[in-house]
């Protein structure tokens, strides 16, 4: 397989473990229009809650990483890494209470990706203040992949939250955290399986 040609920061961040089961290799996503190597132990939020329609979510069984695939109309008044930007703020605006910091951010090479349709891809790495329902806000380090779709009038983002240890590494040796290999896994086989998702062109 081949990697993205991006800085090591992204994809040893974290320590490699080694997983304690295989990941979930062509997974469906959005009713099969999508597909990805989901990281082991990955659980279907939508099993256990509502998940909005534009949305796919994926949990930790032992921690509380999640990730997100989310397809979101294309900003097209932001173009290369002011749009990672925009959208990392974004998420800061809807889920935190405004309190960013961008750590790092880049272009992803296109030739490496699966999703044969993106026209320009960037990584970010950053840490946002978050909190859920009833909750106190706690920090989170955010790995977010923009891939662009602007023949399909659309962005889509794939979210890797990632809290602090304190929060997020109390799982044990039988579920160990997800690391950078698994980010770098879910970007690169991010696939396209049915553009017809995206309507009549």
């Amino acid at each position: 397989m081949h990697h993205p040609t991006t800085n090591p920061f992204f994809f040893s961040r974290l320590p490699y473990t080694g997983p304690s089961m295989e990941p979930k290799r062509n997974h469906p996503l959005f009713g099969g229009a999508f597909s990805i190597t989901l990281p082991p132990g990955a659980l279907d939020v939508s099993d256990f809650r509502p998940v909005p329609d534009n949305q796919e979510v994926f949990c930790h069984r032992g921690t509380e990483q999640s990730l997100i695939v989310e397809l979101l109309e294309l900003q097209a008044h932001v173009q290369g890494e002011a749009a990672a930007r925009y959208h990392f703020e974004a998420l800061g605006g809807v889920q935190g209470s405004g309190d960013e910091q961008v750590e790092a951010v880049q272009p992803l090479s296109l030739q490496n990706l699966s999703l044969r349709a993106c026209r320009d891809a960037w990584v970010l790495c950053g840490r946002q203040r978050m909190a859920k329902e009833n909750e106190n806000e706690k920090d989170v380090m955010l790995h977010l992949a923009l891939f662009r779709l602007p023949q399909y009038g659309t962005d889509l983002l794939l979210t890797f939250n990632e809290p602090t240890p304190s929060h997020g590494h109390e799982s044990g040796q039988n579920h160990p955290p997800w690391t950078m290999v698994d980010f770098e896994r879910l970007v690169t086989t991010l696939t396209l399986v049915d553009p017809n998702i995206f309507g009549p062109r």
